[in-house]
């Protein structure tokens, strides 16, 4: 199965594996599972930690691709249409890179690793 994280699941993934529910992080050690984080995710990254909202050990530009590249997660682009999607979407969340990836779960029939109760509003599978 494809699966989205969430940024915030990623980040737990990394560095507080014990926040996710058990069915959450028993996905994400399957084996046969691709994990997929959006650019969305590396632009809220980078964001937040410019903000000093989200301390890292190193600048995002070396953490964000170190991990990727040893946990073997894969990087979903960000395409025109996966943006405009985010037009049809009801507005019953307003953060920008959270509605983003519901469109690109929506479009790339993925679900998403999410613990954010408000994704459940939206037509979209979640983990």
């Amino acid at each position: 199965m494809r699966i989205l994280l969430d940024t915030h699941v990623w980040l737990w993934w990394l560095s507080e594996p014990e926040r996710l529910p058990e069915r959450v992080a028993s996905e994400l050690r399957r084996s046969r599972n691709e994990l997929f984080l959006s650019v969305a995710s590396s632009w809220e990254i980078a964001i937040k930690h410019a903000l000093g909202k989200l301390p890292l050990p190193e600048a995002p530009a070396e953490f964000v691709p170190k991990r990727l590249l040893r946990d073997g997660i894969k990087t979903l682009h960000i395409e025109h249409r996966h943006a405009l999607h985010v037009a049809t979407l009801p507005p019953a969340h307003q953060d920008p890179f959270d509605r983003l990836l519901i469109a690109q779960a929506q479009l790339e029939q993925m679900p998403i690793a999410t613990v954010d109760g408000k994704f459940g509003r939206y037509e979209v599978a979640l983990l």
